[in-house]
């Protein structure tokens, strides 16, 4: 049978696979379009698999918002260059609209990122097919790049709550804020901090016991090694225990947009001393995934031997 150019052209729109894969897959099942995409499939997966150990520290967070509940998704690539393209920048979006709306994750800052992924792949994705697993390992074989949901969380408000979301240009540190008593703009302003200065608590009542206590034992023995009588090391401790909250706990952080205040002061001022923050979410792509380093004089010496 004749392998025509639109055969091939309907082919590779299907799989997007390459020109000569496309028309080799036509040609040994005879025309069948239904026959050469399922084997450029099983050829695609298996060659996916094969790209599922590489690192993927690059990729988007998709976001979605809408006043009561809020969703974030970490999707990763190998590149950069992989991340910019329009249907990679749908698809989290499109995951990350599915997860809002999936009310059976509940509330859940760590969501289980299995469960979402052995799901049906929501029809907004581009190129949808099978579950969420089946679409990453197709997308894996098709950019060339290990393509890998990573994590996700979905907040929900509680009663009389408000929820604030800040995207950072380029949408690779995305924060969602949960406040009480706080004006919309106070709200996004407290997820731009966040963004911004990293906190690791909200609150101090939120920093766990080991980590206050690990953190005075350092004090003390700062205090300790520079010969301070026994009074004065006890006040050092204390005011080193201050500047860590002032740089670990939200409310306690200076305020970036208004300098010689505390977040706290701000809060209280702008919404008055009922107001609060209750909990915040920040991704940022990457973050605790180690990147292979690469020694590329290294490796043409190899190559050369």
């Amino acid at each position: 049978m004749e392998i025509t150019t639109a055969m091939i052209k309907e082919l590779r729109e299907k799989t997007g696979a390459g020109i000569l894969d496309c028309k080799s897959a036509l040609a040994e099942a005879n025309g069948s379009l239904e026959e050469a995409e399922m084997s450029l499939r099983k050829k695609g997966l298996a060659a996916a698999a094969k790209k599922a150990g590489r690192v993927a520290a690059e990729g988007l967070v998709g976001y979605a918002c809408n006043g009561s509940v809020a969703a974030l998704v970490e999707l990763n690539c190998e590149t950069d260059f992989v991340a910019k393209t329009d249907e990679f920048k749908a698809a989290r979006a499109a995951l990350a609209a599915f997860v809002a709306a999936e009310a059976s994750f509940g509330d859940a800052a760590e969501g289980n990122v299995d469960a979402l992924r052995s799901m049906a792949c929501p029809p907004a994705v581009p190129g949808a097919l099978g579950t969420i697993a089946d679409w990453l390992q197709a997308a894996t074989a098709k950019t060339g790049e290990n393509t890998q949901l990573r994590r996700f969380c979905r907040i929900v408000a509680g009663e009389g709550n408000a929820l604030a979301l800040y995207a950072h240009p380029g949408d690779k540190t995305v924060v969602v804020v949960e406040t009480k008593g706080c004006d919309p703009e106070l709200g996004r302003d407290l997820a731009m901090q966040v963004a911004a200065m990293t906190p690791l608590y909200a609150v101090r009542e939120d920093v766990p016991a080991k980590a206050l206590a690990d953190e005075r034992e350092i004090a003390k023995a700062k205090a300790v090694a520079a010969g301070k009588p026994e009074a004065v090391a006890e006040k050092m401790v204390e005011g080193m225990i201050g500047k860590w909250y002032g740089e670990v706990v939200l409310v306690d952080q200076t305020f970036v947009k208004d300098d010689p205040k505390k977040v706290s002061q701000v809060i209280a001022e702008r919404c008055g001393k009922d107001a609060a923050v209750v909990r915040f979410v920040r991704f940022k792509v990457g973050e605790g995934i180690e990147k292979k380093q690469t020694d590329l004089a290294a490796e043409v010496a190899e190559l050369s031997k």
